[in-house]
């Protein structure tokens, strides 16, 4: 099968860590052994997400005051190049037989897109409330509610185009797994004379794996994440799994903005648009998921 694979910030990170190199290679090389099982006998692209990551690099940035911030498009592609270089190493190492190789990846955004007006994609690490204050005034920075805590929101607009489409179905093709489209790419906008140019923002991965996912004709979009389902009524005691279910049937305005919302959102436009089913599952389950046993499958 030609699958896409988006993995979530906990491939990397999980919840209350802090952001050092070993609590990410750490993590990364214990879901690679199941990933890389589940990547056998398949064509498969992995997109990862990046929003704790490029968090800190703004932070890093900001701190050292003798150079103005650097913008978000040139921190994602920062992040890219960091987390890449990770998950290709533990991928690597849990299968020394296989190709792997991650790609710098840029991807196309429109300036008109209203999510300019109001950001929502959360970044970088959980704040106490007493410090968000401080940290709206210093900086002019949104922030949203993270389970008890808060988290920086920036613009998250929707992805129209992804640059390097080409080369990363080139690369497929040979049997490589292509790590791209990082924290959902690189965000660009293309100028009238049909030159790029970096824009201020971060976009949603699962959103560009959905597109992804699409323009190269995935058979699945495999969306992994730090829960084992999609649920209704999350977070209550009537909470309830889903198994199996008609992207019709689905509300995405059911479902937490920056968190399961775009997931949802992203597998009904995938099986809607290629008439193929998008799972949504937990990493730690990887294979499982993939195969169909686990998770939360959504189908046209």
């Amino acid at each position: 099968m030609r699958l896409v694979i988006a993995l979530g910030g906990n491939a990397l990170l999980k919840r209350g860590e802090i952001l050092s190199a070993d609590n990410q290679r750490r993590n990364m090389a214990v879901a690679a052994a199941g990933l890389a099982a589940a990547c056998d006998g398949h064509e498969v692209v992995i997109v990862h997400g990046n929003g704790p990551q490029v968090g800190l690099l703004a932070l890093e940035a900001d701190a050292y005051a003798d150079v103005p911030p650097y913008p978000l498009d040139m921190l994602g592609a920062e992040s890219q190049g960091q987390i890449g270089y990770v998950i290709v190493q533990a991928l690597r190492n849990a299968r020394p037989g296989r190709a792997v190789v991650a790609l710098i990846t840029q991807t196309v955004v429109s300036r008109a897109d209203p999510a300019f007006a109001r950001p929502t994609k959360p970044i970088g690490p959980v704040y106490a409330a007493d410090r968000v204050a401080a940290l709206q005034a210093e900086h002019g920075w949104s922030f949203a509610p993270d389970g008890k805590a808060m988290r920086r929101v920036v613009s998250s607009p929707v992805p129209v185009e992804v640059i390097e489409l080409a080369t990363i179905r080139q690369l497929m093709d040979s049997g490589v797994i292509v790590v791209c489209t990082g924290g959902g790419g690189i965000p660009v906008e293309r100028r009238p004379d049909d030159s790029l140019a970096g824009v201020e923002a971060v976009i949603d991965k699962d959103r560009a794996a959905a597109l992804i996912a699409e323009q190269l004709g995935a058979d699945r979009l495999i969306l992994l994440t730090d829960v084992d389902a999609v649920y209704t009524g999350w977070g209550t005691p009537g909470q309830t799994a889903l198994r199996k279910v008609r992207a019709g049937d689905l509300h995405p305005q059911d479902f937490a903005e920056g968190s399961m919302r775009p997931k949802v959102e992203a597998a009904c436009s995938f099986a809607e648009r290629s008439g193929h089913p998008a799972v949504i599952g937990a990493l730690s389950a990887a294979r499982n998921t993939i195969e169909g046993y686990k998770g939360t499958e959504i189908a046209a």
